[in-house]
């Protein structure tokens, strides 16, 4: 498809709300072929995110908002630098969460409601602020990881490191190193958008899907987001645990007791509320991103023609929807990990309530 050219999409029509496109043969043959497993869960999955996206969009912006504020008041008894980290996260989730799910997602899925947006020139432009945005809240977690392990691990550097000031500068290089990372994309695709969901949602310029040069520039993007991340956080919490193991021991030992009739230890308490929560935030993003990371780098080598493994087209949207979710996901975590932050989410719920009764009385 030439990228000034006519755009064309084939797809077979649902309802008037939602149609799956990719299908390339007429609706009076559709009901006649059988489809394979893998075709019946692709399809199953694009009538799925009609919902999903939507939803996902309604939760997702208010519930990062209420993160950030109900975490900037500073009464979850977190230390100052751990909640700049956890605020500086949920402001990046909130920014892919309209740059990517809102703005990029839902015009794809419902693409006829939103046909207008391929005479709107600004795609290479929306595609550098998503990909800056989405490396951020990829980074920023990174950071967190090793801001709560230097505090666990290394006592000597952790009054110096674990501070706001330097959390402050950690963040704001890294969000000006994400930005200055994802120029490329400007010069790689057009202002076009492309509304089909494929990880390329703009037109591209000239040669740059099968040049060599650019391909390896999207490689090495893919590779730094979320593929160095991913090492870097097992790393880090295989080091964390290593060394939690080994204070743990030190500290009975110390103590006199044994494993089965010790009794309460604050430290010990509040190193495992610290390591919770380190761990269900990392492993959330592994998780949920594993897919999306896997499909991104074999989609950009099987375009060059090297084709290792064969992947179902169901992974692709997969891996859309779960690495969106994950932007959603992190105020859940802080409610189950956080005694503190439940009662403060209670409250914020409470308010719009409690303002309404007292204006009836």
């Amino acid at each position: 498809m030439s990228p000034t050219g006519a755009y064309q999409r084939p797809g077979v029509q649902l309802s008037s709300e939602c149609r799956i496109p990719g299908i390339s043969l007429p609706p009076h043959a559709v009901d006649q072929r059988k489809f394979t497993v893998d075709e019946k869960i692709y399809y199953g999955l694009l009538i799925f995110k009609c919902l999903y996206y939507p939803i996902l969009a309604i939760v997702g912006v208010p519930v990062n908002l209420v993160t950030i504020v109900i975490l900037s008041r500073g009464k979850c008894g977190l230390s100052q630098c751990v909640t700049h980290y956890l605020v500086a996260m949920a402001m990046a989730d909130l920014l892919v969460v309209v740059l990517d799910l809102i703005l990029r997602q839902i015009p794809i899925t419902f693409w006829q409601e939103f046909y207008f947006v391929v005479s709107i020139p600004v795609c290479n432009i929306h595609a550098v602020l998503l990909f800056a945005a989405t490396d951020c809240s990829v980074w920023f977690t990174v950071c967190f990881t090793f801001d709560r392990f230097v505090a666990i691990c290394c006592q000597k550097l952790r009054t110096k490191y674990c501070t706001k000031k330097t959390g402050g500068m950690i963040l704001a290089t890294v969000t000006v190193l994400s930005c200055l990372k994802n120029i490329f994309w400007y010069f790689m695709f057009t202002g076009q958008y492309w509304l089909t969901n494929i990880p390329w949602f703009c037109h591209i310029a000239g040669d740059a899907g099968v040049s060599l040069a650019w391909s390896t520039i999207e490689i090495l993007h893919y590779m730094l987001t979320p593929c160095v991340p991913f090492v870097l956080i097992l790393l880090l919490n295989v080091l964390t645990v290593r060394n939690i193991l080994v204070a743990n021991r030190a500290r009975r030992r110390f103590r006199g007791q044994s494993n089965g009739n010790s009794p309460s230890d604050p430290e010990m308490e509040n190193r495992k509320k610290s390591i919770i929560l380190l761990f269900v935030v990392s492993g959330n993003f592994i998780f949920l991103w594993t897919m999306f990371m896997v499909y991104s780098m074999w989609n950009r080598v099987s375009n060059l023609g090297y084709y290792f493994v064969h992947l179902p087209r169901f992974v692709q949207e997969m891996g859309f929807m779960l690495q969106l979710l994950s932007c959603c996901t992190n105020t859940c975590i802080y409610a189950v990990t956080q005694t503190k932050f439940r009662e403060e989410l209670k409250n914020v719920i409470k308010y719009p309530f409690t303002v309404i009764v007292r204006l009836i009385n």
